[in-house]
């Protein structure tokens, strides 16, 4: 069977089943996959569906959406703010309780800054307007004041 060049999530999968020393056959059951079928997603012989992805995440304790990415299911373009949950939810130095702590402070971090981003960028835009106010008065001020040299000395 000739392989379908479905992106690396193949090689991605196994990287993943390896670092979480599960046998092909311990993941295909973990996941609730035959093990042919996990095995040809491996080798890039089958296309999995989201849902499948989203088993196989679940057994590995990974991010589905990291998944979808390499599937190229999801933007690249959004990988950057996957890729913290997903690191964070391979390690396996630290607990599940730890992990989802860690996530949702991330999260939180990403909101706040984008909310601060948001103001700043309001901010902007009051002090432009600000800026062009100030220098159409400015402007009608020095217009009023040419006028009125121009009344006291005459045309």
């Amino acid at each position: 069977m000739a392989s379908l060049k479905v992106g690396n999530v193949g090689e991605y999968l196994r990287e993943q089943r390896r670092s979480a020393q599960l046998s092909l056959r311990q993941l295909a059951e973990a996941a609730g996959v035959s093990n042919p079928y996990l095995s040809q997603i491996e080798r890039g012989l089958r296309k999995p569906s989201a849902d499948i992805l989203q088993q196989l995440a679940k057994a590995l304790r990974i991010s589905a959406e990291t998944l979808y990415v390499q599937a190229g299911m999801l933007d690249a373009r959004e990988r950057g703010e996957l890729e913290v949950p997903a690191a964070i939810l391979t390690d396996p130095s630290i607990n599940e309780r730890q992990k989802q702590v860690l996530i949702q402070i991330y999260e939180s971090f990403r909101k706040e800054n984008a909310a601060a981003g948001e103001s700043r960028a309001a901010g902007d835009v009051d002090a432009a307007e600000a800026e062009a106010e100030a220098e159409a008065k400015a402007e009608a001020g020095s217009r009023e004041g040419s006028a009125a040299v121009r009344e006291e000395t005459g045309p």
